[in-house]
């Protein structure tokens, strides 16, 4: 195995060197900026009349950054920059040979429909991170935060500007007015910031820039322009405030004598929001008692592996300047900081009798939370979060009006803290975490670790004009707790330490705290030419525990992973763009069990006319799982083989649509995998949208783990073919009145069932042949009586029942919408008239997707939801 791991990272090493290519000539070009006259001011309305544009100068010879890399642009763009003591000032002008032609459609804020142009500034001169402005020929304003050269553009940052666009007989123009107190700049006599304008043509889908870039670049930031000029300016501090109030009324089907679900409650809530600017370069932001209420529920979702589900951030709070705080050291979504931890559903529940009910609380309370972030000038990145939430009690009432409450979350207190420097020109940097989750645990509440420490160290290093890089981290984790508590993270999915197989790990009922490491090394070409390529390992120790405040799915592993890919980026007859890649991966445990190995390929092209195809497919000749048994020996699955395919139409015209259909075939008929998906976009007119994308999957099984049981004291491990059949639709729709106020529509229904038949236990679980892995039980050894929904076993036909297994068929089905009326009456300041409906419930798994469909959703009296949620931002 470390032979093997030790030749991949030599070849990508060897490889690398030999291909490195000189550094490619780039001409980077410059505007100089001019001061306005003291007195002199620029109206806002994206007309460009104002006397003071007359001696601000014009430049433009804008080039084709997509499709025809470096040529000329079909149409002309020219911009201006001036600037006065508190804000910058843009003017673009963007000629049209077809004025009426312009598509300029209404969406809300960060949308980025129709015609467009965007402003980006990389005020950090840091070439890594950047501000971007955008506004649409209809006046849709839009602004991100660039991260990571390029790779991530964080559309919840939610800057105060100004802006204006206006359509005429040349064109259409537009003004911005962005304050310096929203941007980040150290200080300095002369200010020298990074600049790139950008604009779509839509009718021709064309994309230009100012500063030209090639396809070939490693980057998008690190490629801008220069600005120049911006002389004495002040870093601005910034002190806003916002509070909000909240008018919340809930109605809902009542339950006889339950005073808890009495069928109506009404909230009446209030919370602040906080920035202030302790320097120009960091802010500290606070939240007291913030609401969500206006935040998209999350999608459907069931889970028969038994591992957690990861669901994407959608809080504002965590989710501005959520880069600095971001340490996803291994692959997938295994992130040493995880915000969806606080305000986590309360982990403990009620004990209740039968004549009692309950309620108990959906989410733990954030009493407030604060979060101390920024860049500064000389490329030190900062993070510190600070969060508490409150004790949560479920409250108990039983028949008779006896009312008492029980503790089941412990008040708890999260730190993260994240530095990063840069250094050698920007082109590398070193960085730390550190995370904390500290628990006040009362007697029963001790199966919770009432202590969670991370560390780890990250780096990353480019050279040959950013065209190479080698980037690595590693992490370290130490949880402390009762007995109980670490006995149950030993046994827990992540770890399962009770392997009856694993010579390299087992349980310790004495042990009062885990430590444990994780980390990843790659080294790859990021830019120059048509070729990429990467390769690395990444291991995750077996005490490895970062569930706390941070998100991992399995320990446990030692992965190799190799890829390297073609990009087509010259546009020819027949295509726009395309590219191909290959990759490889490798899996073992610490153990130095080989697991898993699996050759991938992918595809994608976009034609010449806008429409697309993806395609790829994928070989597992080896798979082996320490979880499937969870906590039985290890298991190997049937070869797999797998491949998909999606295509669509253009995306730019009032109707376009995509067909995806994804196929995975085992051996012997292990299991299969058809998942059939559609997704429509309608914009019958400029201020509405519409979108649907449905999904629909089937997944049968033949050995879909059920339970675990004993058999003549030896452990017996039962599956079953499972049939299992899942649909799920998402609805949105849009319509804006004006830029600043719009109504948009979110449902979803999601149906999941499965159906089991042929049980059978684990004979050898290792074996090649699914016959010799699994024996199914006769006729004469399984039986369900009427009387009862379990199955009765009996395994050695001696007339006596051995053991019982309850029917494990479900049928799960979620509905959640959300109707959401939003004003922003003011820059900055907002009022939110949502409706929300919403059922949860358990179907017949006898019956159809369609007919549960009818009747949980369509003919379920739902939960709803009115709320009113005004905010006022204060600038000070």
């Amino acid at each position: 195995m470390s032979r093997r791991l030790f030749k991949s990272i030599l070849f990508i090493l060897l490889t690398t060197i030999v291909v490195a290519q000189k550094d490619s000539a780039k001409v980077q070009r410059e505007y100089n900026t001019v001061q306005l006259p003291v007195g002199e001011e620029i109206t806002i309305d994206g007309k460009l009349s104002d006397k003071a544009w007359k001696n601000v100068i014009w430049d433009d010879d804008f080039t084709v950054f997509e499709p025809n890399n470096g040529k000329k642009a079909s149409q002309r763009t020219k911009f201006k920059i001036a600037y006065d003591a508190k804000f910058i000032y843009v003017g673009i002008r963007c000629y049209d040979s077809i004025p009426n032609k312009i598509e300029k459609r209404l969406a809300r804020r960060d949308n980025f429909s129709g015609d467009w142009i965007e402003v980006n500034i990389d005020s950090y001169n840091d070439k890594r991170t950047a501000f971007s402005f955008n506004v649409s020929a209809a006046g849709v304003k839009g602004d991100e935060f660039i991260s990571q050269n390029g790779d991530f553009w964080d559309a919840s940052w939610n800057p105060i500007w100004y802006t204006a666009s206006n359509i005429d007989e040349e064109g259409w123009s537009a003004e911005m007015k962005i304050p310096f107190s929203q941007l980040k700049f150290g200080v300095a006599e002369e200010q020298v910031w990074g600049l790139q304008i950008h604009r779509r043509y839509f009718r021709g889908e064309e994309r230009s820039i100012w500063q030209p870039i090639s396809l070939e670049a490693p980057g998008w930031v690190s490629e801008f322009g220069r600005l120049n000029g911006l002389k004495n300016i002040e870093p601005q501090k910034q002190l806003e405030i916002q509070p909000f109030l909240v008018n919340q009324f809930d109605k809902y089907p009542s339950e006889d004598g339950n005073p808890f679900r009495d069928g109506k409650d009404y909230i009446l809530n209030a919370g602040l929001d906080a920035k202030i600017g302790l320097t120009n370069d960091l802010t500290l932001d606070l939240t007291v008692n913030p609401d969500f209420g206006q935040v998209d529920a999350d999608p459907g979702a069931i889970a028969l592996d038994g591992f957690q589900i990861f669901f994407e951030e959608r809080r504002p709070f965590f989710i501005e300047n959520k880069n600095i705080f971001d340490y996803e050291f291994a692959d997938g979504n295994d992130n040493v900081f995880y915000s969806r931890r606080i305000g986590r559903s309360p982990q403990g529940y009620a004990d209740v009798t039968d004549n009692e009910f309950v309620d108990q609380p959906t989410n733990s309370t954030i009493l407030g939370a604060a979060k101390f972030s920024g860049k500064t000038k000389n490329g030190w990145s900062l993070g510190l979060l600070e969060s508490v939430t409150g004790k949560m009690y479920a409250d108990i009432e039983d028949v008779a009006g006896n009312k008492r409450s029980e503790l089941v979350e412990p008040l708890t207190n999260y730190m993260v803290g994240r530095v990063q420097k840069d250094f050698n020109e920007r082109n590398s940097y070193l960085g730390g975490i550190f995370t904390a989750t500290n628990r006040n645990l009362p007697n029963h509440l001790e199966f919770l670790r009432n202590g969670a420490y991370t560390g780890g160290l990250d780096f990353k290093h480019n050279w040959k004009n950013r065209n190479y890089y080698v980037e690595g981290n590693i992490v370290g984790s130490h949880v402390t707790g009762s007995e109980e508590a670490i006995e149950r993270t030993q046994n827990s999915i992540t770890h399962l330490f009770q392997r009856v197989d694993a010579g390299h790990v087992s349980v310790d009922e004495s042990r009062t705290s885990l430590t444990g490491t994780g980390g990843k090394l790659e080294i790859g070409k990021a830019g120059g030419g048509n070729w990429r390529y990467d390769g690395g390992v990444i291991w995750r120790s077996p005490e490895l525990e970062l569930n706390d405040i941070g998100f991992l799915r399995q320990a446990d592993e030692i992965k190799q992973t190799a890829s390297v890919s073609r990009l087509f980026i010259k546009p020819t007859n027949f295509y726009r763009k395309a590219n191909i890649e290959l990759s490889q991966y490798s899996t073992y445990d610490f153990e130095g069990n080989y697991n898993r190995i699996q050759y991938q390929f992918e595809g994608f092209i976009n034609y010449k006319n806008n429409w697309w195809t993806e395609v790829g497919a994928a070989h597992k000749p080896r798979i082996f799982s320490n979880t499937v048994l969870r906590g039985g020996p290890r298991w190997r699955w049937s070869d797999e083989n797998f491949a998909y395919l999606f295509f669509g139409s253009d995306s730019r015209k009032k109707l376009s649509f995509t067909l995806g259909y994804v196929n995975s075939q085992a051996a012997e008929k292990n299991f299969s995998l058809a998942r059939y998906v559609f997704r429509l976009y309608y914009q019958p007119f400029d201020a509405f949208n519409l979108s649907i994308s449905s999904e629909f999957e089937e997944n049968p099984n033949k050995t879909q783990y059920v339970t675990e049981t004993s058999f003549n004291g030896d452990a017996r491990y039962i599956t079953g073919n499972i049939d299992q059949k899942t649909f799920s639709t998402s609805i949105r729709f849009n319509y804006s009145l004006n830029p600043n106020l719009s109504i948009q529509y979110y449902g979803e229904p999601f149906i999941s069932r499965g159906t089991y038949t042929d049980f059978n236990y684990v004979n050898n679980p290792i074996a090649e042949s699914l016959n010799e892995r699994v024996t199914l039980f006769s006729a004469n050894q399984i039986s369900q009586p009427t009387s009862t929904n379990d199955y009765l076993i009996d395994e050695n036909f001696d007339g006596t029942v051995d053991y019982q297994i309850e029917n494990p068929d479900f049928s799960y089905v979620q509905f959640r919408s959300n109707l959401v009326l939003r004003w922003e009456y003011v820059p900055g300041s907002e009022i939110f008239l949502v409706w929300s409906q919403g059922v949860v419930g358990a179907g017949n798994p006898s019956e159809t997707l369609g007919r549960n469909l009818d009747r949980q959703i369509l003919g379920q009296k739902k939960d709803n939801t009115i709320l009113l949620k005004a905010t006022y931002r204060f600038i000070l």
